[in-house]
């Protein structure tokens, strides 16, 4: 099945402690989760493992966002906006933007 979002799509999050902030889709995870570059972002405590050479202290981490709390980012609108999917006349299936029906993927 075509995924409305996916890896490398700029997202805006509608939702959350992060709403409106923008960022670049990272990784997409099989429960309808997704990690936004530089969003939902936690602390996390490691401890130094000399064996690897690991210093510890706090890091921040990416967390994952649901993927109904993020939209499609659409350059010419300046908002997240839905998607649809449309055939061409050659019979490829792209995505398309609900407000304007500009094709996503080319």
């Amino acid at each position: 099945m075509a995924s409305k979002i996916k890896k490398g799509d700029e997202v805006v999050i509608i939702a959350g402690k992060d709403k409106g902030k923008r960022g670049t889709v990272v990784k997409i995870l099989e429960d309808d989760r997704l990690v936004v570059e530089n969003v939902n972002m936690a602390k996390k405590h490691t401890k130094p493992n000399p064996n690897k050479g690991e210093p510890g202290g706090i890091l921040d981490k990416e967390m994952p966002i649901h993927i109904s709390n993020v939209a499609l980012y659409n350059p010419e609108t300046g908002k997240g906006d839905r998607v649809g999917f449309k055939i061409l006349e050659d019979g490829n299936k792209v995505r398309v933007f609900k407000s304007n029906q500009e094709v996503i993927d080319i």
